[in-house]
């Protein structure tokens, strides 16, 4: 008689009923952080995006997470299976700046937490990254209260223009530029940044320069920060 037990017969002995009740109470933690991390990204995030539409997504990433994870820790077979799954599926994000994906990585972190029941560590962490977050900014603001303004200038064929060029102009009329964001592509040119200007005239004077460079030049100043 073998007394051994073969791989299906151990895999089926470690599958572990889930508590429901705990399970209900990741999700509401997991709807609340989701509800506060969308805030937090929408008033003190940087993105040129737009960031409401972007933070709708966070409850379903924390609350899916949350989920799978509490799911794959009831099973080896499930977390074997989930591995070769995600091997052969591509998740693929248009993510064109960092910020964005730092958001994301902390949304799943939020997710791994609860998953895994760790809810006082994953709390405290939390609460902690958003504090940082919010006083960061505030300092930042407090220490730059001119350089509030995004440029977001873009040129097309036959008509585009190059990226030096650009840059040479900024370069004169203002008093500090920083790119956050380039695009390129055969048929489009597309660049982002952060500027400051010591008034409107080189303001005015800066925009002028950049449209002689190309009629299809189009260049559009914002300031991203949310008024509350």
């Amino acid at each position: 008689m073998d007394i051994m037990p073969s791989w299906e017969e151990f895999l089926a002995g470690q599958t572990i009923d889930i508590a429901i009740g705990s399970l209900l109470v990741n999700l509401v933690m997991a709807a609340i952080f989701a509800f506060v991390l969308s805030q937090v990204y929408i008033r003190y995030g940087n993105s040129l995006s737009n960031r409401r539409m972007f933070a709708r997504d966070f409850v379903l990433l924390i609350m899916i997470t949350t989920l799978v994870i509490t799911i794959i820790k009831s099973s080896l077979a499930l977390s074997l299976g989930l591995v070769g799954a995600l091997s052969i599926v591509r998740f693929r994000a248009a993510i064109k700046e960092p910020e964005e994906l730092t958001y994301l990585f902390f949304a799943i972190a939020l997710g791994l937490g609860l998953g895994a029941d760790q809810r006082l560590a994953t709390v405290v962490t939390f609460i902690a990254i958003i504090i940082i977050i919010v006083l960061r900014k505030k300092l930042f603001h407090k220490l730059r209260k001119s350089q509030n303004l995004h440029l977001s200038i873009s040129s097309y064929n036959p008509g585009k223009i190059e990226l030096a060029q650009i840059v040479a102009i900024l370069d004169n009329h203002c008093e500090s530029v920083n790119m956050t964001r380039f695009d390129e592509t055969s048929e489009v040119l597309e660049a982002s940044f952060l500027v400051e200007f010591k008034d409107y005239g080189q303001l005015e004077k800066a925009k002028e320069e950049l449209r002689k460079l190309s009629e299809s030049v189009k260049v559009t100043f914002l300031d991203t920060q949310e008024r509350y």
